[in-house]
Formats: C-alpha cells, structure tokens, sequence
C-alpha cells in the first residue's frame, strides 16, 4: 500500500473542492480542508449522519469559536501545531464533536492549513497513510490561498491607514477608493489597538493573525501592525457597544498571555458612524494606551468613551497649574514628618470610589484601619470626603500629582 499511497492524489484536480471529495472517498468519510485559522477552504459530499459541528462550521466556513477553544483546552490544537502525524481527537460532548482524526498541513515548519477527518471508527494504519498523502495533495492549493489572502490584506493595510490618518477629505472620496477594496464600511465602526511591547516579528504576527481570526466575538473587517502594536478595525452590523469590546480586549488578552506568553496592553477609541472619523478613534485609542501606561495603578477602562475624567486629565492639570491644594499640601507635610502613606491611602480610596472595602483590600489592611485613617486624615486637614465637590477637587488633584511623578 505504501508505494500506492505515494501517487495516491498524483493527477491535477481542477478545484481543491474535487480533491475534497476523492480525499473523502478514500478515507470513507466526510472531510474538511480549513486554513491556519480554521476558515474552511473546501469540504467534501457527505452522506449518512454527521455531527452539528460540521454542519455549523460549514454554514459559516468557519470552526465556530467554542469549539476553538475546546480543542485548545483538550490539548488537540497545541498537539496539531507541535506534529506532522495525524492525530486522534477524542468526541467532546459538550460542544458536539463527534471523534475527529486531523493532520496539519505545512510548507517546512511552518503549518498552512489542516484537514479534518469525521471518523466513525478507528482509523486504519491505510487510512493513515493516505491522510498524510492527502496533506501534501493540498499544500500547494492551502499556499495559493495564503498567497491571495496575503495579497488581499496588504491592500487592505494600505487603505486602513489612509483611514488612520485622515488621508480622505469626504465620505464620498472614500467611498470611491473603497470601491477598489471591497471593505463593509457600513454600520458603525471603532479602532482598537493592542499594544505588545516588543517588536511584532513575522512569527509573533502569525501568531496574533491567528488570535484575531479565531476570536468570533467582533467583526475584524481590516487590521495593520505598526511597530510594537496591533491596529484592528472594528465594524458593528448592529448598534455598536463598548461592553462588547472591553469582553474582546479581556478576552484577546487572556489567550495571548496563555497561548503566546506575551502581555498585550488594549485599547479602543469612540464608536463612530462615518469611516472619515476613524482617525479619531485611533487618535482616542492610543490616548487611552498613554493613561494607561502614565496610571499603572489604576485600573483603567479599555474604550474611550468610558474612560471618564481622563478624558481631559491633561486639561485639568493646566488648569490647576500653580494653585495650591491646602488639603493635598498638609497631607504631604505629615506624611514626610511622620514617615506615613496618607496621600497613597486617600488615593486608593477615592479610586475606588469610596469603597473601604475594596481600598482596603489594595493597601492590604483591614477595613477598620483604614477607616481610622480616614478619619485620621479628616481630623488633620478639616476635608470632608463625603462632599462631592471637595473629593473630586482633591482626586483631580492627586491624579495630576501622579502623572507629574509619571512625566519625570
């Protein structure tokens, strides 16, 4: 059998979609043919009973994302990147998998594809000949694929920064350079950077080209990589809103940090409804990358809009330049007489909105310690942090001392 296998897929097929088919009628079962990032390229007939998951991923010509991850967790995805041999996926009720055996597909060490194999009984050792021939049949058609798909974001990257940078003068003169793309600038629309914090090299860029394609929550219509970040832009079909992207930066973030062990930093600017306003999602997404960067203490928000305050941080500590703060000046005095954290205490309660609890959990003290410096505090410089104007004058004030401290 093994010199038979060798010439197995010998002959030119006129479309990837027919080598599918005579992959499928050697192996006696339906098959898959799916990209690097799990976008399916061809799947074979099929007869008889198959399982939701195929159904599911043939409707929308992609693995759906829970079952992605699934097969992350079950250790099938890692093992498909680490090896050339087919492998054997168990079922996974949860998700309605039924047993799969898989092969990745790659040029040298690099995987371009896999194919996916709907088994209902043990693969045979001819079974699994022919499943590896069936991997170097479709490696030339999976690297025609990345070629044009290739060709296709490079194009898109250029008209993305045009975007970026207020390149366009109207609505209409970049509906007519779109014509030329082909992008659904339709709906609302948001730019939302990751920040790396190292250079992106090609492998690394892989990597997360992987993530954002394989991450279902948000419609990626184009993406470009500038130095040490990651530029998406986000299109909304519906109305846009910002929960929905501070779950996909949770979640992007979570999945670098345990697939890729790097620790990306995210951001997204204002939901905007015409693409001429795109460069100012991005000018807002990057502000919020500099907050977050110069507070490193605070937990900021992800998307501009919510951000609140630091909106206008800048603003404010032009404003307060050169006005004294009596509160903030004697709470310094006593801390540097008396080798105490007042300020650092005050700070974190009024972050935290005045919840004792929570403050107290950040400065790893007890509740009623800190209320006993609290009070403490009241009883030094007279401040009442129950009313509201002179807390927020007192908080705007210890954020302009930290982004001092920050700019040094």
């Amino acid at each position: 059998m093994s010199n038979e296998g060798n010439h197995y897929f010998a002959h030119e097929y006129e479309s990837i979609e027919m080598l599918a088919d005579r992959i499928s009628d050697a192996l006696h079962c339906p098959i898959t043919i799916e990209d690097a990032n799990h976008q399916i390229i061809a799947y074979s007939r099929h007869e008889g009973e198959i399982d939701p998951v195929r159904i599911a991923t043939i409707m929308r010509r992609r693995v759906p994302e829970h079952v992605i991850n699934s097969l992350w967790r079950s250790g099938a995805i890692p093992k498909l990147f680490e090896t050339e041999e087919p492998v054997i996926i168990p079922a996974i009720d949860q998700v309605e998998l039924g047993e799969r055996v898989a092969i990745s597909v790659r040029k040298q060490e690099k995987v371009i594809g896999f194919i996916w194999a709907q088994s209902k009984a043990h693969f045979t050792d001819e079974q699994m000949i022919i499943l590896k021939e069936a991997a170097k049949a479709v490696k030339n058609q999976l690297l025609q694929h990345e070629k044009r798909k290739r060709a296709a974001e490079e194009s898109h990257q250029e008209f993305l920064w045009k975007l970026l940078t207020g390149h366009f003068n109207g609505r209409n003169e970049i509906d007519q350079a779109n014509k030329n793309y082909g992008l659904s600038l339709s709906g609302e629309l948001m730019a939302v950077i990751f920040d790396f914090g190292r250079t992106i090299d090609r492998t690394l860029e892989r990597q997360i080209d992987y993530l954002v394609e394989t991450l279902q929550q948000v419609t990626c219509i184009a993406r470009t990589y500038d130095g040490e970040q990651l530029v998406l832009l986000i299109r909304f079909a519906e109305k846009g809103k910002t929960d929905t992207i501070n779950h996909y930066i949770n979640d992007f973030t979570a999945k670098a940090a345990e697939r890729l062990q790097v620790h990306p930093a995210g951001a997204g600017g204002s939901i905007v409804k015409n693409p001429l306003y795109v460069q100012t999602s991005y000018q807002e997404a990057l502000y919020v990358l500099r907050m977050k960067r110069l507070f490193v203490n605070i937990r900021m928000p992800h998307c501009y809009e919510n951000i609140g305050i630091f909106q206008s941080i800048d603003e404010f500590r032009t404003v307060r330049n050169g006005k004294r703060n009596r509160v903030l000046e004697e709470l310094k005095e006593y801390d540097r007489t008396h080798n105490t954290n007042m300020l650092e205490t005050v700070f974190t309660f009024l972050v935290h909105d005045g919840n004792i609890n929570e403050a107290a959990a950040v400065l790893h003290v007890h509740p009623n310690t800190l209320a006993y410096r609290l009070k403490r505090m009241a009883e030094i410089t007279g401040v009442n942090l129950k009313d509201m104007n002179e807390k927020t004058l007192l908080y705007i004030d210890l954020l302009i001392l930290q982004l001092d401290d920050s700019l040094l």
